[in-house]
């Protein structure tokens, strides 16, 4: 009896042991198990942050572009400038610490506080299309060539300068360099090289140059294009035409007759 008392003790010990073992496995595992899955719910969670990031990170740039644009200067101040383009529209320019800026004309450094209302800017740098505005990296005083369109008034063979006037009633003094070009077109000779010699009076014409530095109302010629075949146009005012430089005639003995002026 003892003995058989003694044999089921050793049993359920066993079994017991085994319970226990059994017990620390399943928790072990399930132990393992939930650190795995915390890990990986961490790890996704950052994935996912990453993806978001990128995500918005790649719409911004979507939304920025590299462009350029001239316009003219309307307001400025130490943080912007107001530009007024060449069609017209108001844009708006930001500068930061890493705007530079130049101006041709400029003798010392040159920066925002030098721009002045009426200066043409060229300007390039990042532009945001949600808030349609650019930051500059780059600003540069510029200037745009103008174009007159008219007919020749005046023509003065010793400076070398012709007089241009235009449908509104305005006229433009021109100054023809060494460097302009000139040319003359008609329909037989199509656009042939030219010269001031062969410049004449209500000649049709158009000049592009750029306004002198030193004097804004006299413009310098880079190319001058004559239409002999084509007429003046009608809108020029005739009283803003002068006549052809009179010849004093001659009488052949080397005296010029003086002009009756009763």
């Amino acid at each position: 009896m003892k003995k058989t008392v003694l044999t089921i003790s050793f049993i359920i010990l066993i079994m017991a042991a085994s319970i226990a073992t059994t017990s620390v496995h399943a928790l072990t595992n399930n132990s393992k198990n939930s650190t795995s899955s915390a890990a990986a719910n961490s790890q996704s969670a950052i994935d996912q942050k990453i993806l978001n990031e990128v995500a918005s990170h790649v719409a911004k740039l979507k939304l920025v572009e590299k462009r350029g644009i001239i316009g003219t200067v309307t307001n400025s101040s130490s943080t912007q400038i107001t530009l007024s383009d060449l069609n017209g529209n108001i844009r708006f320019v930001d500068v930061d610490e890493l705007t530079r800026f130049s101006s041709p004309s400029a003798k010392s450094s040159f920066g925002i506080s030098d721009i002045k209302k009426g200066q043409t800017l060229g300007v390039l740098g990042l532009y945001n299309k949600d808030s349609q505005r650019i930051l500059a990296r780059f600003v540069n005083v510029i200037s745009i060539p103008k174009i007159v369109h008219g007919a020749i008034s005046a023509i003065d063979n010793k400076n070398y300068t012709i007089t241009v006037s235009t449908k509104d009633g305005s006229t433009v003094k021109v100054n023809v360099e060494t460097v302009t070009r000139t040319f003359s077109y008609t329909k037989n000779t199509d656009l042939i090289r030219s010269g001031f010699s062969k410049i004449k009076m209500n000649e049709h014409v158009i000049v592009i140059g750029f306004p002198d530095i030193q004097n804004q109302k006299l413009l310098i010629a880079s190319r001058i294009i004559l239409f002999p075949d084509i007429p003046k146009d009608p809108t020029i005012p005739q009283q803003a035409l002068a006549p052809q430089t009179n010849v004093t005639p001659s009488t052949g003995s080397g005296k010029k007759l003086t002009p009756i002026t009763k």
